[in-house]
């Protein structure tokens, strides 16, 4: 169950992460296309890094990590509802 709720923590991640790719933002528009495709592929990157640690460790039942994850998710979704809505 600990790994179900892993990956679809992760799912959300991601989601979150396109989200605020696609919206437009002026913090997103006033980066040169070059370095905009970068940061992309950089921050996928380390979105995948993440969710395979964190997969990992609720394979191996190591509670306390699926827990930080889940916070570090709570963080992403704040961040990016703050720049899909235009707060920031």
């Amino acid at each position: 169950m600990a790994l179900i709720f892993t990956f679809l923590l992760g799912m959300g991640n991601f989601a979150c992460h396109q989200a605020v790719i696609v919206s437009g933002h002026r913090m997103l528009t006033q980066v040169p296309p070059r370095t905009l495709r970068i940061a992309r592929a950089s921050s996928l990157t380390l979105e995948f890094a993440l969710l395979c640690g964190a997969l990992y460790a609720a394979r191996a039942d190591a509670l306390h990590w699926i827990w930080l994850y889940g916070g570090y998710f709570l963080i992403n979704l704040a961040a990016a509802w703050s720049i899909v809505t235009r707060r920031i």
